[in-house]
Parts: C-alpha cells; structure tokens; sequence
C-alpha cells in the first residue's frame, strides 16, 4: 500500500496516499463520515498499480487520518481540501470516482478540474437538502437553524451532529438543480437495496448530467457499501470503460 503522506490545509492537515503511474490518475473519494481506509479504495490501489496506472485516495477535514473537526466542516470545504491534494500531487487529467458524498465532491470538481472520466457509486449528490432538510420534522429544522444542529442517529456507530453550516453551505453547491456538463464517460453504479441513497437520487443524477457518454447501471440487491467481490469487479469494469 502507498505510504501515507500529509499537506497542510486551511482546516488541519489533509492525509493522502498516492501511488504514481501513468494518467490519467484515478482518485477515489469517500463518503460523509468515510474515509480513505475503506474497502473500495483500499481495493482499487493495487488494481490501479498493477495496471501502472496513477492513484490518490484522501481524507477530508475531519475524516479518517485528516486533522480538523468533523461537525466544522461542510460540502464546500471537503470539495476544496480534496481539490488541493489532487492539485498537489497531479497535474492533468484525472478520473475522478465517487462513492455517496464522494459523488456530489466529484460533481463539484468535474466542473473545476481537467477531468477524464467520472465513475458515482450510489452517488449522493445533494443529500443534505434533498436528504437530511426534506425528511426533518419542522422542529428537527427549528433546532438547526437557532441551535446550531441536530443530533441523528446512525446505522453504524454513535449518533452524529447535522449542522446549521452544512445544510447552508449545501445549498450554495447543489447540483441537481441545473444540468451539469460532463464531456467524457459516465458510469454510475447503484444498488436496489441501498438503504441509504435511493435510485430515484440516481436516475435524477442521469438525467441531470449533460454528456454523449452516460450510462446507469442498477445492481438488483445491491446495498449502499456496494463492496462485495461482484460490486468491486463492477467498480474495476466502469474505471476500465472510462480510461479506454
């Protein structure tokens, strides 16, 4: 595995493991509250080296390995702290592959970066208005905006802190409001049985993306880890299809 490295940024210091090769280079971007030690990318590192391919996978401002506090932090920040890694260790195209939130980051930096590819697995772009904001009570809202934020509960570990800044700051960097530009390949993965982010949020991330080369594929059973040996191979397929 590439060693780990670490950059100073505006948030604490930004952890990151590179692994040099040909590009266009792949960068692989987590989810909310993942990091950069998860199965897909820790997966796709050797795929990528083997195939003498370049490969950056990082940890947002309070995730994972990256100093800065968690419930700080907002869209816009983690879309610029990711930015600055890949600036740093990559000049030109690059391959960008998002998994939940790192989709919606990934749809941000398609429209700031020289982008070769997109690949979303269960892509969440916009979650934090269409997700977290749409299925609050009106005084789960209340808190937020003259508390500071809500606690929620989570599937797999202790409850987490929705702020005021990330449900302000989301809505400065929707984008499933307007069509977005992509002029190179498409692939997004999703699972029917993703308990987290609906197909419905898929097929609206399609139709939204303006490109020649967009495709959609639904895994019947899939769940939202989309991390089983067949969903990895697939993950392998759609990066493949891009780079070529």
């Amino acid at each position: 595995m590439a060693k780990v490295a670490f950059l100073d940024g505006p948030r604490g210091r930004l952890a990151y493991a590179f692994t040099p090769g040909d590009g266009p280079c792949i960068v692989f971007l987590s989810g909310y509250r993942s990091d950069m030690e998860g199965t897909k990318a820790v997966h796709l590192e050797p795929w990528a080296e083997a195939r003498g391919r370049a490969f950056l996978r990082l940890d947002y401002s309070g995730h994972g390995q990256s100093g800065g506090v968690f419930e700080e932090g907002c869209i816009g920040d983690w879309a610029a702290d990711a930015e600055l890694v890949i600036r740093h260790v990559w000049q030109g195209p690059v391959v960008l592959v998002g998994s939940s939130m790192g989709g919606w980051i990934a749809s941000i930096l398609s429209q700031r970066l020289d982008v070769a590819g997109f690949v979303g697995i269960a892509a969440a772009p916009d979650f934090t208005e269409d997700g977290f904001w749409a299925g609050f009570t009106e005084d789960q809202r209340r808190r937020v905006m003259e508390e500071g934020g809500v606690a929620l509960p989570s599937a797999y570990e202790d409850p987490y802190i929705v702020t005021r800044k990330l449900i302000e700051d989301g809505r400065e960097n929707l984008v499933l409001r307007a069509p977005l530009p992509m002029g190179w390949p498409v692939r997004l993965l999703q699972g029917t049985e993703d308990e987290a982010v609906s197909r419905e949020t898929a097929l609206a991330l399609l139709d939204h993306i303006d490109g020649a080369d967009v495709r959609l594929t639904l895994v019947k059973g899939g769940d939202h880890r989309f991390s089983d040996p067949a969903c990895l191979k697939l993950i392998e397929t759609a990066i493949s299809e891009v780079l070529a």
